[in-house]
């Protein structure tokens, strides 16, 4: 598997990969339900998508990482090398985003990229990575603790002020 950092060109992003990532958040709509990121979860659009991940990259330190296996896309995670709301002192990175297509859930993907994003932020020399995880979601809750994450408080997200556990693991050199 590898990781693809998404780039804009011409301030826009490319079609084809525009359509292939509205395809991947298509197959995700029971977690879009959960969320309540887009109007209608079951008919998201390439213009949706489009600019939820416009909004993504407006962040200073955003990265959009597309997890492709075997030329397809599986997965992306959209990362934040510094939170824009931490405290200070607060200096670990955060994923944003870790989305798997859903028709391949349960096939090890979601560890795969999870491990890759990790292995960037420890290769810059990060001590730890955060991620918030909405409590409605109990699957990714679950999913999250199993890759080593330890819950580290409750918060409300920054967009929609939907209720949140900020999940943290240390990123020790291997």
């Amino acid at each position: 598997m590898i990781l693809q950092p998404l780039v804009p060109v011409d301030g826009a992003l490319p079609g084809p990969v525009l359509t292939e990532i509205a395809a991947l958040y298509s197959t995700n709509h029971a977690f879009f339900e959960l969320s309540g990121d887009f109007p209608d979860p079951n008919r998201i659009t390439v213009e949706q998508v489009a600019a939820a991940l416009a909004d993504e990259l407006a962040h200073d330190s955003a990265e959009i990482l597309l997890a492709r296996s075997a030329g397809r896309l599986v997965g992306l995670a959209a990362t934040l090398a510094r939170n824009p709301a931490a405290a200070p002192g607060d200096d670990d990175p955060w994923i944003g985003l870790l989305l798997i297509d859903a028709t391949a859930h349960r096939e090890g993907y979601g560890r795969a990229v999870a491990t890759l994003v990790e292995d960037r932020f420890r290769a810059a020399g990060r001590t730890g990575v955060q991620i918030a995880v909405l409590d409605n979601n109990r699957e990714a809750l679950a999913f999250w603790r199993s890759q080593g994450y330890s819950p580290v408080r409750r918060a409300k997200d920054r967009e929609l002020g939907r209720d949140c556990t900020v999940l943290r693991k240390p990123l020790d050199t291997p």
